[in-house]
């Protein structure tokens, strides 16, 4: 899975996020464990529009994501930001980094999208092995309850300017993943021209979640309805997850 189709077009798709709000929302969490600054690992960056946020708030950032083209988009919204973050081209699992962070974040489901339980928990210890004691990592992940009743088998139409995008999904009840599978039509001089993008999102238990962060060396503070501090509910659509490194 590249993403690199996907990544010309993410951030039309993903218009009605309000990063300004998210960015504020996970500067809060991450106040909670006493983290107001510092260095920021910014986990599946994406194309880099929480990073800048962050980096604009006093962050010194690092932006890592397994896409190249993510990360150039991220490094063009760098560039005319006037921020400098390092943008390191890395899987989750696998970051390997030159020194300690003091806190980390994963905005829009990024742990989802990593193909299994030992990825996860890969991605946690390595997160512990980068992090500072008393570092706090916070991310969100979309719930079992929003890939059975709000993905499941059902597919969405966009239309951004001068796009056309179908999204289907296939719910997998096995594992609680959705495969996920978009067509994009662009046009030009009266002529719609088709790329495509095709990845999975897989949902855990949030115990689960839970005990592999403890099992890496931190310490839950809470577990949190989207863009709250409220108690996530048992239909909750997502997930936010604030732990600090013990």
């Amino acid at each position: 899975m590249s993403y690199d189709n996907f990544s010309r077009f993410y951030d039309m798709l993903t218009d009605n996020v309000e990063y300004e709000k998210r960015a504020d929302y996970f500067c809060r969490l991450l106040s909670m464990c006493g983290i107001k600054e510092g260095i920021l690992l910014d986990l599946g960056c994406g194309t880099g529009s929480v990073s800048v946020k962050m980096a604009e708030k006093g962050f010194d950032v690092i932006g890592v994501d397994s896409s190249i083209g993510m990360l150039n988009a991220a490094q063009q919204k760098m560039f005319e930001s006037g921020r400098h973050m390092l943008l390191l081209n890395q899987k989750m699992q696998e970051i390997d980094l030159y020194g300690t962070v003091d806190c980390a974040i994963c905005v829009l489901d990024g742990i989802n999208h990593l193909d299994s339980a030992e990825d996860v928990r890969k991605t946690f210890e390595k997160v512990s092995l980068f992090m500072n004691p008393g570092g706090a990592f916070a991310f969100d992940v979309n719930t079992i309850h929003k890939h059975k009743n709000v993905l499941a088998d059902n597919a969405f139409v966009f239309e951004p300017d001068g796009l056309f995008c179908v999204w289907q999904n296939n719910y997998n009840s096995s594992d609680n993943s959705v495969e996920i599978s978009l067509d994009f039509f662009e046009e030009e001089d009266g002529v719609y021209y088709r790329t495509g993008e095709s990845f999975s999102e897989r949902a855990y238990e949030l115990d689960e979640i839970k005990k592999w962060l403890e099992d890496s060396g931190f310490e839950v503070v809470g577990i949190f309805d989207d863009l709250t501090t409220d108690e996530v509910r048992a239909d909750s659509e997502k997930a936010v997850f604030l732990a600090r490194k013990k």
